[in-house]
């Protein structure tokens, strides 16, 4: 990958980049492999890869404290890991197996962790957002300074419940994040062919709810943003909007060609703005770490990843009264 010259020196200690480096190698490692186990059949369904964002939810994720909530679509492995839940639980669950965090009858779209505070990977385009509002409520309701992430993406900006969402929340105040992750292209159509406005936060202002756009491809962008919006819903000031924008460097889903874009664009992305690489750049521009440390800790990473897979593969189908849990009616 190309090298850029970095010029500005971070306000970040060693460490932190270092963990930065790591969970975001942890998400764009997971990811690579189930992908190689949806192409062996041993994933089902739909499979949504979040490679080249990782940069958004380990940022966000930097700028939270214990006890905040976060909500997002299908496109959530990232979000799950970057929230600390067990990558071989994830990845069971991927593969639809007992260990699986959500026993096997989640799979990729569906998982949540109420000890994590992760509310969902949700499959209809847009239905997170009211859900993510009702979790402010619900923080807002027991003063407990709570605050709530909300995720989605650029396709979903457009639908109407956004804008409904939009109009409570500022109604009540509620201490909530709308994260639009806008990777430009939703399922496959550019944002310019589909949204009428340049830059979707401003859509926000109409509710007067403030916001601004984010280098979605940095991390440490996304953090200081992100410590700027938690600061304002924290304050009692109401929602906040981040209109982060990113790239995903594979389709809408596995099963998904891209063929609405092409290959040099995606590479000049990869070459000029991978946020993993960014990182790694200041990590070694700035002696924080060797190359033998970096090593290290891809070494690592690789190792937790081949092991979620190994679980994953050995862990047993669920058995069949596991389909009368979790029922609620």
């Amino acid at each position: 990958m190309a090298a850029r010259k970095t010029t500005k020196k971070p306000n970040v200690s060693a460490e932190e980049l270092k963990t930065y480096y790591r969970e975001m190698l942890l998400i764009r490692r997971f990811e690579e492999k189930a992908g190689q186990l949806y192409g062996m059949g041993l994933i089902g369904g739909f499979c949504h890869l979040y490679i080249g964002q990782e940069a958004v939810v380990v940022g966000l994720e930097a700028a939270a404290k214990e006890g905040d909530k976060r909500i997002t679509s299908y496109r959530d492995h990232g979000h799950m890991l970057a929230c600390g839940m067990d990558p071989g639980g994830v990845m069971a669950e991927l593969t639809g197996r007992e260990g699986g965090l959500s026993k096997g009858k989640g799979g990729s779209m569906h998982m949540f962790s109420k000890e994590k505070h992760f509310y969902g990977g949700h499959g209809i385009v847009g239905a997170q957002v009211p859900l993510g509002a009702g979790l402010a409520f619900a923080d807002k309701y027991k003063e407990n300074g709570g605050v709530t992430f909300t995720y989605f993406g650029d396709g979903a900006a457009n639908q109407g419940q956004v804008y409904e969402t939009f109009n409570m929340a500022a109604i009540w105040d509620l201490p909530v994040i709308f994260v639009i992750e806008n990777n430009q292209y939703a399922m496959g159509t550019a944002q310019a062919r589909s949204t009428s406005t340049k830059d979707i936060y401003h859509r926000g202002e109409a509710f007067g709810i403030p916001g601004e756009i984010v280098n979605g491809m940095d991390v440490l962008a996304v953090k200081a943003a992100g410590e700027k919006a938690v600061a304002h819903c924290r304050a009692g000031k109401g929602p906040y909007i981040l209109e982060v924008k990113t790239y995903r460097y594979r389709g809408h889903s596995m099963s998904d060609p891209a063929k609405y874009r092409t290959r040099e664009e995606v590479q000049k992305v990869r070459e000029q703005s991978d946020p993993i690489e960014h990182v790694r750049e200041l990590l070694l521009t700035g002696k924080h770490a060797s190359e033998d440390d970096l090593k290290a800790i891809d070494k690592e990473i690789k190792e937790i990843v081949n092991q979620a897979a190994e679980f994953s593969k050995e862990s047993p189908e669920p058995s069949l009264d596991e389909l009368w849990t979790d029922i609620y009616a």
